[in-house]
C-alpha cells in the first residue's frame, strides 16, 4: 500500500531513487505536475503531484548539459538529491535494479498503479519490470530486461526526435545501442550509449552501413553512396557529414562511437 502521508516533507532514500528513475525517462519539457506519469508516481508515494514535479526539477538543476544550455531546474536540490544523482547518474544498471527492486519488495512498500491509469483512462508508459541481471525473460519473444528504461531514457535525451532526420513520432523511432547489448553489459542501460533513430536509419546503423564519428558527424558507407538504386543513393547521401542533433542530457560517449566505427562500419572493416 502507499506509504504514509503526503504531508511528510523529508524524502527517503527509496523515494529519491524512484524519482531519479522517472526523471531520466522524461523530456525536460514534461517535468510538470500535469504529467500523468508524475501523478502516477505521486500516488504511489503518497505525495502531491507538485512535490514530485519539484523533485524532478531539482534533479534538472544538477544536470550540467541542461544548465549549460540556458535551461534550469529548481534550486532546492538537497544533499540526498546530490548524493543519489552522483551515485546512480553513472551506474545505469544499478539504478534500474534498485528502482525495480523497490516495487517487488515483499512488503509492497510502494503501490504502483498497475490498473489502467485513472487519468484519461489509459496506461502510462512508466513501467517497473523486475530486473534479473544479465538474463532475458521468455515471452513470445525474448524481452531484454531493463530495455524499457533505456528506450525511454534515450527518447527523453533527444526529446522524442530522431537525432539525424528530425522525425518526431515516437512510434517510428528506435533507441539504438551504439555498443550492442551483448557486447557491453555495463552500458546496456546507459543513455550515452544510445542514439534515437528512425527505423530505416536504425537498421542501417545496426548493419554498419552508417556510423557516427566522435565529432558527431554521420558517415555513410560506400555501399549506400554508390548503390545501383538512385533512390537509395539520394536518400542516404543527404546525411553524409551531417551533424547529429543535440542531446539534452547525455552526448554520445566518444569511446562507444569509436568502437562502432572500428568494429561495425563496413567501410572500416573492408579497409
Amino acid at each position: 500500500m502507499a506509504i504514509e502521508g503526503s504531508s511528510r516533507k523529508r524524502w527517503s532514500d527509496e523515494e529519491t531513487v524512484l524519482a531519479l528513475y522517472l526523471y531520466f525517462q522524461l523530456p525536460f519539457g514534461k517535468l510538470h505536475s500535469g504529467n500523468p506519469e508524475i501523478q502516477e508516481l505521486a500516488a504511489a508515494l503518497g505525495r502531491t503531484n507538485s512535490s514530485v514535479a519539484m523533485k524532478l526539477c531539482n534533479f534538472a538543476s544538477l544536470d550540467p548539459k541542461i544548465t549549460n544550455s540556458g535551461r534550469k531546474g529548481l534550486d532546492g536540490a538537497s544533499k540526498l538529491d546530490r548524493a543519489t544523482y552522483a551515485e546512480f547518474g553513472q551506474d545505469w544498471t544499478g539504478l534500474v535494479s534498485r528502482a525495480e527492486d523497490l516495487w517487488t519488495a515483499p512488503v509492497g512498500q510502494f503501490e504502483l498503479l498497475s490498473a489502467p491509469s485513472r487519468l484519461n483512462e489509459k496506461r502510462s508508459e512508466f513501467r517497473f519490470e523486475p530486473y534479473q541481471g544479465e538474463s532475458t525473460t521468455q515471452a513470445l519473444v525474448n524481452q531484454r530486461v531493463g530495455q524499457d528504461f533505456f528506450r525511454r531514457a534515450v527518447l527523453a535525451n533527444y526529446e522524442e526526435t530522431c537525432c539525424i532526420t528530425g522525425i518526431a513520432d515516437p512510434r517510428l523511432l528506435t533507441a539504438s545501442h551504439i555498443k550492442p547489448w551483448g557486447k557491453d553489459s555495463e552500458n546496456r542501460h546507459n543513455p550515452a550509449n544510445g542514439l534515437l533513430l528512425s527505423a530505416t536509419l536504425d537498421r542501417a546503423f545496426d548493419r554498419g552501413l552508417i556510423t557516427v564519428d566522435r565529432q558527431q558527424r554521420i558517415r555513410v558507407s560506400r555501399q549506400l553512396r554508390e548503390s545501383q538504386s538512385r533512390e537509395t543513393r539520394d536518400y542516404f547521401q543527404q546525411f553524409e557529414n551531417a551533424t547529429l542533433r543535440s542531446a539534452i542530457r547525455f552526448d554520445p560517449e566518444p569511446a562507444f562511437l569509436d568502437w562502432h566505427n572500428e568494429h561495425c562500419f563496413v567501410d572500416q572493416r573492408a579497409a
